[in-house]
């Protein structure tokens, strides 16, 4: 295993154990906000990694760096509107996802930027020396991208992701009842398109130009941030 892929597997480790359960935590504390207290009473309105850890979700993020947690438990009855509560609860998680990326690209785009940066990016560029500021630098662009490929995947419309939910608000209950009777079949095809999307090329997967795209407006928004000057 080479250095880069190692440090892509470290970032998909603190991805799992530090970012999911801010992805989840947001759920439940915008269900708690929405006026459902079921997850904060089974203990899910919390940053511990332990209390949302899936041994699938977390085996397939290690993997092939898309993965998820548990499911945050919600009662859409409890909530003071049902539909947007669903929709808004639902759409936490990926906003999450999205908002660690920035904070991970901003983190890169500052230290890239400072004497200490530069330098650990030059050493490795010209003469192969890796270093801790260098890892750091890495890691956070992994980061990046590990990040917006949960919030992208998260979105997919398709049960039980969290954009099949987002997609509730704006279908009829019709639909949903449709949706219910169908949800073994819909799980069946919920695994092989996982399994499709971490077969075909890149070219041909439409999850890697939506992540290319949403990663490019991240690293633009912190274009601003000031260069080195050697």
């Amino acid at each position: 295993m080479d250095y880069r892929q190692t440090i892509l597997i470290l970032s998909e480790l603190v991805t799992l154990l530090l970012v999911l359960p801010v992805h989840e935590c947001a759920h439940a504390l915008v269900a708690k906000w929405y006026g459902d207290d079921t997850a904060e009473r089974m203990g899910r309105l919390t940053l511990n990694p332990i209390a949302h850890l899936d041994p699938l979700g977390a085996l397939l993020m290690v993997t092939t760096g898309f993965g998820w947690a548990k499911p945050v438990p919600v009662n859409p009855l409890r909530f003071k509107k049902q539909r947007q509560g669903i929709a808004v609860v639902s759409l936490a998680g990926p906003v999450s996802n999205i908002l660690a990326a920035f904070v991970a690209a901003f983190a890169y785009a500052v230290i890239m930027h400072s004497k200490a940066g530069w330098e650990a990016y030059h050493n490795y560029s010209y003469h192969g020396e890796t270093s801790p500021m260098f890892t750091t630098l890495l890691l956070l662009i992994y980061l990046v991208q590990v990040n917006v490929g949960l919030a992208i995947f998260n979105m997919i419309p398709i049960p039980p992701l969290d954009g099949s939910k987002v997609l509730s608000y704006f279908t009829s209950s019709e639909f949903d009842r449709w949706a219910y009777r169908h949800q073994r079949e819909i799980q069946i095809g919920f695994l092989v398109f996982i399994l499709a999307m971490n077969v075909i090329p890149s070219k041909y997967n439409p999850l890697y130009y939506i992540r290319t795209a949403v990663s490019d407006l991240i690293w633009a928004s912190v274009s601003w941030i000031p260069e080195y000057k050697n």
